[in-house]
């Protein structure tokens, strides 16, 4: 299976191949806190992606915060490859994730909070894996410039620390911001 595979599941079948840990979280919260057992790991079996849930004293709000962290890791820690033919502008706007996150005028502009943010980033950092790390060359594939790809991949402390991951894999120097 891939990330694409993975990311579309329901959350019941994508809870389904996770390790579901509880256990008492430590810190502040009290009394109750200490009693409960209300912080959830999930450990993605199929890729080994661990995330935590401990904010909150709901075992049930834990695990859908859970969740939805362990799909924003896989769009951000799991790369799909992406073959050259396909690293083209008018390939990659026929991907549904890639489409719908570009604005009338063709630019990446959205908050991390948009339901299109994270499936955008996945695609953008398969893009960048499979140009070794090159943000300009990148850029010229997705159809946008290299300042926009650039302040879209700012907007998350996470995804720029994984583009420099990923750079610094390529041996190219970590971007700066």
């Amino acid at each position: 299976m891939t990330r694409r595979v993975w990311t579309i599941l329901t959350d019941d079948q994508l809870l389904a191949q996770c390790q579901v840990d509880t256990y008492r979280a430590s810190g502040p919260g009290g009394q109750k806190r200490n009693k409960t057992s209300s912080a959830v790991r999930l450990r993605h079996l199929p890729s080994g992606l661990i995330v935590i849930a401990e904010e909150s004293r709901s075992q049930h709000e834990n695990r859908a915060k859970a969740l939805r962290r362990m799909r924003q890791a896989l769009f951000l820690k799991v790369r799909d490859d992406l073959p050259s033919e396909e690293l083209t502008v008018e390939r990659l706007e026929k991907l549904e994730d890639y489409h719908k996150a570009r604005g009338g005028d063709g630019r990446l502009r959205m908050s991390r909070k948009d339901p299109r943010f994270w499936p955008a980033i996945g695609i953008v950092l398969d893009v960048l894996h499979a140009l070794d790390g090159r943000v300009a060359d990148a850029a010229a594939a997705l159809g946008v410039s290299t300042g926009n790809l650039i302040s879209f991949l700012e907007t998350d402390p996470k995804v720029w620390g994984e583009v420099n991951i990923l750079r610094t894999r390529f041996g190219q120097k970590p971007l700066h911001t």
